[in-house]
């Protein structure tokens, strides 16, 4: 009997990685969903305020700034020392715009 043909099945899609891979935390808080969020959004006005900078090399000098200071302080949890940062990213941003000249 003569082996029967391979087939070849097509997949058009990337197969489905688990989206967790880390057990579900504890739920947040309101204030620590609230914090989450305030940061969320300077990132964002950071990465807005960036864009309107001309000059490339300066453009990907800001952003990796911003991107290491985030991830240096990824890991803290508590509340008052992120609301320090918070402001004080803010100020910095501000101070950065006005030098650079984007508004």
């Amino acid at each position: 009997m003569p082996p029967l043909p391979r087939l070849h099945i097509r997949t058009y899609t990337t197969p489905r990685r688990p989206t967790r891979i880390l057990p579900p935390s504890t739920p947040l808080t309101l204030t620590h969903f609230l914090q989450r969020q305030r940061v969320l959004s300077l990132w964002r006005r950071i990465l807005r305020s960036t864009n309107r900078i001309s000059s490339l090399s300066t453009r990907k000098e800001m952003r990796d700034f911003a991107r290491r200071e985030f991830e240096r302080n990824r890991g803290v949890s508590d509340l008052g020392h992120v609301r320090y940062l918070v402001s004080t990213g803010k100020a910095e941003l501000e101070r950065v715009e006005r030098a650079v000249g984007v508004r």
